[in-house]
């Protein structure tokens, strides 16, 4: 087991390509960067499954179903307040 990253962007919507059964662990901001930390096992060569999720800004509006909750992260000091779900599958 190991534990990978990758940048994700600010947007409503997009796509992560990581292995199949990856577990996602929390998102934070590195070097001023918003990251995803998974948990893969490496053990498994699982193929690399897109994962869709969606980055919400505190006061904006959401849809019915956001998604599954991940986590909330800051960026400049605090001034801007993001938070992180994972959509399912079905969600375009």
């Amino acid at each position: 087991m190991r534990i990978w990253k990758w940048p994700i962007q600010i947007t409503d919507r997009q796509t992560v390509m990581m292995p199949a059964g990856a577990q996602v662990l929390t998102v934070q901001t590195q070097g001023g960067q918003p990251q995803l930390w998974a948990l893969v096992d490496e053990m498994q060569d699982a193929p690399k499954t897109p994962r869709k999720f969606a980055v919400y800004g505190t006061g904006n509006s959401l849809p019915e179903n956001p998604g599954r909750y991940i986590t909330t992260f800051q960026q400049y000091g605090g001034d801007l307040v993001w938070h992180v779900f994972e959509l399912h599958q079905s969600s375009t």
